[in-house]
């Protein structure tokens, strides 16, 4: 501020600033959220940078017209965002891997600058109280981007694609299969995980049969869906792939956690193609309601729209950080694997949005309401359950009558599918259903 400047002038300049920035803010909420954005994250990352330029932009030309503090360097900030928001509003995922080496030294370039800018021309309590923070905020930003993109770039020299990629319709889902022999195995992971989650179950199921496991769309080497994903159209995808894979039943399916849903579901949607399974510590059925709300292909769904906004932490190294204290019992290959798809943002927004369609998959899940006399195992985890699991895992060993609830002492519910021990009775489970499947037998109690 000059030596001349009133306190009506400061008051000013504290206004333009709080009330510019605030701006930018609600401008980019409401662009994420907008009806005309799809909900792919850099889409909505782009609405959220127009947003945000647009902050800027008022902050430089309120500042300029009406204040004696002229802020132009705000211009450089409406102008980087700006840009970089359309190009990802027009363009999507095919701009992102190039965005991603350019805009965090842009960004941090920038930030010096702006810093230099608001030592000379705002004298205002708003530079120590909001600039100077929100220009903190953005340099560490510009860092976290850097570390997610070489990050994310020596996560794909180090863990190439083991499988196949399959087209289901405009996108394609990753599908690794092992082993021979029949029924064929179809592995489903618990939510937010993918077929690496299964590093200790897989291998060994493939020395006694062909087992194949996928990875759900926004996971691992999947593409993202277009909307979110209920348990039917999970299982949709899941068929649709093996018949495009051609890999043929009959099938024995087995299920963690939300796996088991879509496992119980897919048996129910293709009853003559399932013949035997599994359920490992799953996630109990319920009635349909009528309140449940369905999330189709081209419907606006704003906790969608808020799921991709969550996930743009993901693009400056948040979930990355997360992703090295995961995984830790499985394999080391499995387990790198594993956090290398944690810390990417579209298995943050897949994740979140599973979460949100649970009640509808649960649902979907109890359309099995008998499994008849094909081999069915419970494997229940021994410890850290809720008082009624047990029970509810009981009721789904009744869905048939050659079925067994085995319960594996002192282990949580993720150590069935993550610890070599517990895995090992996991995979044993399996084996035992392939068996009575081949010799027609009753399963041991």
């Amino acid at each position: 501020m000059t030596s001349g400047s009133s306190p009506g002038d400061r008051d000013r300049v504290w206004l333009v600033v709080v009330g510019s920035l605030a701006a930018g803010w609600l401008a980019a909420l409401l662009l994420a959220v907008a009806t005309f954005v799809t909900t792919e994250v850099p889409r909505v990352t782009g609405a959220l940078l127009c947003g945000y330029a647009l902050g800027w932009a008022l902050l430089a030309g309120l500042s300029t017209r009406i204040t004696d503090q002229p802020q132009r360097w705000a211009w450089a900030f409406a102008a980087f965002m700006g840009a970089g928001g359309v190009l990802l509003l027009a363009f999507g995922g095919s701009v992102t891997g190039a965005l991603a080496w350019v805009w965090p030294p842009v960004l941090l370039a920038l930030v010096l600058f702006a810093w230099r800018q608001t030592r000379r021309h705002l004298h205002s309590r708003s530079r120590a109280l909001l600039v100077l923070p929100l220009l903190v905020l953005l340099a560490l930003t510009s860092l976290g981007g850097v570390y997610q993109a070489v990050g994310a770039w020596a996560d794909a020299k180090a863990f190439p694609m083991p499988g196949q990629l399959v087209d289901v319709g405009g996108r394609s889902l990753h599908l690794r299969c092992t082993g021979s022999g029949t029924p064929t195995v179809l592995l489903q992971p618990g939510a937010g995980e993918f077929s690496s989650n299964t590093g200790w179950i897989s291998p060994a199921v493939a020395k006694q049969t062909r087992v194949c496991v996928y990875d759900r769309a926004g996971r691992g080497w999947s593409d993202p869906a277009d909307a979110p994903q209920d348990g039917a159209a999970l299982v949709t995808d899941l068929h649709t792939l093996l018949a495009r894979a051609h890999v043929a039943g009959p099938y024995v399916v087995a299920g963690h956690s939300f796996g088991g849903l879509y496992t119980l579901a897919f048996a129910a949607r293709y009853p003559d193609e399932v013949v035997g399974m599994v359920l490992l510590d799953s996630t109990a059925p319920k009635p349909a309601t009528n309140l449940t709300k369905v999330t189709r292909s081209g419907s606006y769904d704003v906790m969608s729209h808020l799921s991709a906004m969550v996930a743009t932490l993901g693009e400056v190294g948040f979930s990355r950080l997360y992703s090295h204290v995961e995984a830790g019992t499985l394999p080391p290959r499995s387990r790198d694997e594993v956090r290398a798809s944690i810390a990417k943002a579209n298995t943050v927004k897949s994740t979140i949005d599973e979460y949100v369609q649970s009640n509808r998959a649960m649902e979907q899940a109890g359309d099995l309401t008998d499994f008849g006399a094909k081999p069915l195992v419970v494997v229940t985890a021994g410890k850290g359950s809720a008082p009624d699991w047990a029970a509810r895992q009981d009721r789904l060993a009744a869905l048939s009558t050659n079925s067994a609830h085995r319960t594996v002492v002192g282990a949580a519910h993720e150590d069935l599918v993550a610890k070599q021990p517990d895995g090992a009775q996991s995979s044993q489970a399996i084996m035992d259903v392939v068996s009575a499947v081949r010799h027609h037998t009753q399963l041991s109690k």
